[in-house]
């Protein structure tokens, strides 16, 4: 980094990346919001393909959901469904999943050797 940071541009800089890991921090928000990147998919779709018990995931997308990245449809079907997508607004976070999927393989070849 070439540039020296204010005292106030360095705090501003440090609420900004703890405002967005209040977002999308812990172990399965990013996951979830990678999966959804691909299509919709109901509940127990989610469940399955990343992992996680439907206790843990209905708290993680109803969070999503509540931050305006995650649509909720509940679909009129016997037994009803639930369909969860993104949201436009989630469109604002494609740079930073991609740059992390990017670093992310770079890390395990390095790593893994």
């Amino acid at each position: 980094m070439d540039t020296i940071l204010t005292h106030e541009a360095c705090k501003r800089s440090q609420l900004a990346v703890r405002d967005t890991l209040d977002v999308v921090g812990g172990k399965w928000k990013l996951v979830l919001l990678t999966v959804l990147r691909t299509g919709k998919r109901r509940f127990r779709e989610l469940s399955r393909e990343v992992g996680i018990t439907p206790r843990i995931l209905s708290k993680e997308l109803q969070e999503l959901e509540m931050n305006g990245l995650v649509s909720r449809t509940v679909c009129e079907t016997k037994p009803i469904t639930v369909e969860y997508a993104l949201t436009p607004y989630s469109e604002t976070l494609s740079e930073v999943l991609d740059a992390m999927q990017r670093w992310g393989e770079q890390h395990r070849k390095k790593i893994i050797v």
